[in-house]
Order: structure tokens, then C-alpha cells, then sequence
């Protein structure tokens, strides 16, 4: 009788990089409104550090077993010396693990809104481009709980409304971010069990950028002094503001559908709660002049409706605002 060989053990996958992987099968698996048949292609944005190179290897293992193809894009913000050699190793790596494609875009990074905001307005249209050339149906994005608590914060700092206090959405249009629910040790513990390198970018510890501050600073302070759990607690809170403001702006695009274009009614917007009176004069706003307003022309155009004294018109970013009988009228102005 032959001998029989004990069956062979595979080896043991680490709980890190099986909570990605699942995060990340649950997201290429829902359904997605810019794909309504189904995702294809998706293209994943890797910077060589630990979060963006775990979710890589999450994806190059759960995307062919959906039959969706993969490929990467490292975009160079060309900021610091050798950022153009960090964008090739990290682009050298990705066709070991399968992808179809691993492009490299250098961007110029401008300074309006201060170097954080231009750095992110310039990556975004990098991907965004990348996406239309490749066509891809979904860009991924690796931000995790601990760089949405972070989001929280900022936007608690600058006193912003329910917009920035949900935070950044698992799925928004065409990003996708499926690592929101799960801790930044996760991706660098799922790194470390898969042998897989990764470049800690030198600016993470530039206490001159106000994100690095929170990280290193305020979060650690609020750990120590209100116990731990602030990381989670930030990020639930996002969840729950993300539930109420959907319901409020879908509210808001009901009333706005039922108004003329350009035209609010006065009596309609005094008969509102402000909190769905601001968002209905937003919309409008952002549909006719095609910019968005601050906060402060929202509230001056819903005086002309709540508090009208014979005010004269009124400009906007973009448009102008004027009262005229019962209605309240915007029209885009001319170049």
C-alpha cells in the first residue's frame, strides 16, 4: 500500500492583510453607480508607503478573482529631491504582482490654498486623467480610519460645516476608498507579514503641515487625555453626520427640482428649516453660476427671502442675486 503524505499546510495569512483583502473584495463587489454593469477595470493610486502597497496587494489578489483587470498610478508631486526615483521604484513593483499597467505622472503642484490643498487638487487630477485614459471604472484610494479622524479634526478647526465634518465617503463618485474602516497599523502590520518594502515619505513628519500636527499632536494628546478609541470615535462621528447630510441634500434636490431654474420662491425658503434653506440656495447657486459659493453668500442671498428690506442685488462667486417681487432670481454672469 503506498505511503500516504500528510496533506500540506498552507501557509497562515495574517488577520492584517485578510481584513484588507476583505474590505477590499466587499468594495470591487457592490454595486457601483458610475458601473452600473459591473467594474471591469479599476485603477489603484500608489505612492510606495505602507497604506497605498498594501491595498496594491489586497487588489492583486481579490480583482482577478473577480475577473476585474488592475493597474497602478504613482504620481510625482515633484516637491523633494529624488520624489522622481521613489514614483519608479514604487512603479517597478507592480507588475510582479499582476497589474496591467503602472504609470508615473509628474504633476506641477501650485500654491493657491496653501501647499496641502494644491499638492491634493494636483493628485486628484492626475488620477482622474489617468482613469480617462485607461478606462477604468473606479479609482482606489488608500486613506484609512486614522487619515479620516485626522479630516475630522481639520475641518473642526475650520469651523466647516456637515460637507467636511463627514469626512471622505467609501465610495464618492468615481474614488473609492476601502480602507476607511480599518486603522493605519493594518496596512503597515499586512506589509510587514508579506515582506512587502515601502517608503516613508519624509513630509508625513513635517510638523509644518497642519495634517502632520493633528497626526503627531492633537490626536495623541486626545488619546492620553479622553481615553483611547478618539481615532474610532472621529470617524464614527463622520459616519453619522455623512447619514444625516444625505438625507438633508436629498430633501434639498427635491425642493430645488420643484423650482424654476434660477427662480426660489421666497415663501418656499422663509417655510424651511434653515438647515435645508442653505442647502437649497447652495445647490441653486452651484447650478447656475457653476461655482460654490462660501457660507457667507449663502446667508446674504436667504435674507433677500427671510429678511427682505428693499436690498439691492447682490454678487456672487460667479453670478449675481437680486429680488425681484416674491421670487429670488440668480443669473450667471457674463465673462
Amino acid at each position: 500500500m503506498p505511503e500516504q503524505r500528510p496533506p500540506e499546510r498552507r501557509p497562515s495569512l495574517d488577520a492584517a492583510t485578510a481584513a484588507i483583502r476583505h474590505d477590499v473584495r466587499r468594495m470591487l463587489q457592490q454595486p457601483v453607480p458610475s458601473a452600473p454593469a459591473g467594474l471591469a477595470r479599476v485603477l489603484v493610486g500608489v505612492s510606495g508607503g505602507a497604506d497605498s502597497m498594501a491595498l496594491a496587494a489586497a487588489v492583486a489578489h481579490v480583482a482577478p478573482r473577480l475577473g476585474i483587470e488592475w493597474g497602478t498610478l504613482t504620481v510625482d508631486h515633484a516637491l523633494q529631491a529624488g520624489s522622481a526615483a521613489v514614483a519608479r521604484r514604487a512603479q517597478a513593483e507592480m507588475p510582479a504582482l499582476g497589474a496591467s499597467f503602472a504609470h508615473v505622472r509628474r504633476v506641477e503642484v501650485g500654491a493657491a490654498g496653501g501647499p496641502e490643498a494644491a499638492a491634493r487638487r494636483a493628485r486628484y487630477a492626475a488620477l482622474e486623467a489617468e482613469r480617462a485614459a485607461t478606462q477604468s471604472d473606479l479609482i482606489l484610494l488608500a486613506h484609512t480610519m486614522d487619515d479620516q479622524a485626522e479630516t475630522v479634526l481639520l475641518g473642526l478647526a475650520r469651523g466647516s460645516g456637515a460637507a467636511s465634518l463627514q469626512g471622505m465617503r467609501p465610495l464618492a463618485g468615481r474614488l473609492g476608498r476601502p480602507l476607511l474602516g480599518l486603522r493605519r497599523e493594518a496596512t503597515r502590520a499586512s506589509c510587514r507579514a508579506q515582506g512587502i518594502g515601502t517608503w516613508d515619505d519624509p513630509q508625513n513628519h513635517d510638523a509644518s503641515f497642519a495634517r502632520v500636527r493633528v497626526r503627531d499632536r492633537v490626536l495623541p494628546v486626545l488619546e492620553r487625555e479622553l481615553g483611547p478609541g478618539m481615532v474610532a470615535a472621529l470617524a464614527r462621528t463622520a459616519d453619522l453626520l455623512a447619514e444625516d447630510a444625505a438625507v438633508l441634500d436629498a430633501m434639498a434636490v427635491e425642493r430645488l427640482e420643484a423650482c424654476e431654474p434660477g427662480v426660489l420662491p421666497a415663501e418656499v425658503l422663509r417655510e424651511l428649516p434653515t438647515a435645508l434653506a442653505t442647502r437649497v440656495v447652495k445647490r441653486m447657486l452651484e447650478r447656475v453660476t457653476g461655482r460654490a459659493p462660501a457660507r457667507r453668500h449663502v446667508l446674504e442671498v436667504l435674507r433677500l427671502a427671510t429678511e427682505w428690506h428693499g436690498q439691492g442685488p447682490l454678487d456672487v462667486p460667479g453670478g449675481r442675486v437680486q429680488r425681484a417681487g416674491g421670487e429670488v432670481r440668480v443669473c450667471r454672469r457674463a465673462h
